[in-house]
């Protein structure tokens, strides 16, 4: 017996296979997009780095630069005088042509901007000490030794300017002995000899009054013995 109503239709399903094509292109993508994801991670890391150090390095030269003192034009004359080194070496010893425009480099940026060299300088010693304590210790021995040498050579020219100077006024005053002329007063030696000789004299005063007030100290203490005696 056949149904009264008609039977409804079958659903019909359609299910998408994709070919081993479309698999392999698929891996492909993914593979391409995971490697362009990581290669821009890294970029960003290198440029995240890069900036970090821009910013460290600025903020370092900011620190050395002394506020109160102008990097122009002394910049200018410190740039010239290491240019002038190199050109003055370019034909020299390969030592000369190593040393010669860092020496004037050095020399020229503690003449022009002192403040900034002294920062400079005590920045590389902070990275010394805390780099290489054995070099820098050995630096500060040469420090100290450099500085004793200078001391004797200014207590050296000191004492020979001395002499000189001692030498000199004697032979103008044989010289006055001998023509009376007055070179002393010309030459404006005789305010220099008047201040040495006030000076001794007020020195020879000094010792005198004290000599004097020691002896009369002692004079008393003598006698207020004898009263006590």
């Amino acid at each position: 017996q056949l149904p009264i109503y008609p039977a409804p239709e079958p659903e019909i399903l359609l299910l998408e296979t994709p070919s081993e094509l479309e698999k392999q292109i698929r891996v492909a993508r993914r593979a391409v997009t995971a490697t362009y994801l990581d290669a821009h991670a890294r970029v960003q890391h290198v440029v995240s780095r890069w900036i970090g150090v821009e910013q460290a390095v600025e903020h370092r030269l900011k620190s050395l630069v002394a506020p109160d003192e102008p990097l122009t034009p002394g910049i200018l004359y410190v740039g010239v005088a290491t240019l002038t080194g190199s050109v003055l070496a370019r034909n020299r010893g390969l030592a000369l042509r190593l040393l010669l425009p860092p020496a004037l480099l050095a020399l020229s940026l503690r003449q022009f901007l002192p403040k900034t060299a002294h920062n400079v300088a005590g920045y590389l010693g902070a990275l010394e000490d805390h780099y290489a304590p054995g070099l820098a210790q050995k630096h500060e021995v040469a420090k100290a030794h450099s500085a004793m040498t200078v001391d004797r050579v200014k207590d050296a020219t000191q004492s020979g300017r001395e002499a000189v100077t001692a030498g000199v006024v004697g032979a103008v005053a044989r010289l006055e002995q001998a023509t009376g002329l007055k070179f002393r007063e010309a030459l404006g030696l005789g305010h220099r000899e008047d201040r040495s000789t006030q000076v001794v004299h007020a020195a020879e005063h000094q010792t005198s009054a004290l000599t004097e007030t020691d002896v009369v100290q002692e004079f008393a203490d003598a006698k207020a013995d004898d009263a006590s005696t």
